[in-house]
């Protein structure tokens, strides 16, 4: 009976690197996320002179939404695949949170940029009320409140698991 419980505690711990799929898979959405961005850039570009001041800051803050949003993806498939799949062997000294985002800090910093993500998406629309309506303004703002305080509440947990370590 004890090697048949370790034959499933092996396939159960190789499962993990099936993982690697979806890592892959991220990586790919990725460099698709990148041209995405590049051609955005690009048309906004083109607009500069066109654009008046709103439009321009509207057109800065979907790039900068991109960003946070590839930062985001990058941050989920490194600290996932050290957390649930294996250590990097190498790149210790080139990337400075490698080894040090657990799966709770992981959370804190998915939900800050969850929170980040819906600010920047929260002020376009307000920089652009005319297009909405009193409903979807009052969603929106609601949408985004439910993330800060999900973020708030993540953290506070997180706190109390930390004190509870010591």
């Amino acid at each position: 009976m004890k090697s048949l419980e370790l034959i499933v505690e092996r396939i159960i711990l190789s499962s993990r690197w099936l993982l690697v799929i979806f890592y892959l898979g991220l990586v790919a959405a990725l460099a698709l996320y990148g041209f995405s961005f590049v051609y955005k850039l690009i048309k906004v570009a083109g607009m500069v002179f066109v654009y008046d001041d709103a439009q321009m800051i509207l057109a800065m803050l979907g790039l900068i939404d991109a960003a946070l949003v590839a930062s985001l993806i990058v941050m989920v498939m490194i600290s996932g695949y050290e957390n649930f799949v294996s250590r990097f062997d190498e790149g210790d000294g080139e990337v400075s949170f490698l080894g040090k985002l657990d799966s709770g800090s992981l959370k804190i910093k998915v939900a800050s940029s969850i929170v980040a993500i819906s600010s920047i998406h929260l002020l376009q629309i307000f920089l652009n009320t005319k297009q909405y309506t009193s409903d979807q303004l009052m969603w929106a703002t609601i949408m985004h409140i439910a993330f800060v305080v999900s973020a708030l509440m993540l953290g506070y947990l997180e706190q109390i698991m930390n004190s509870l370590k010591k």
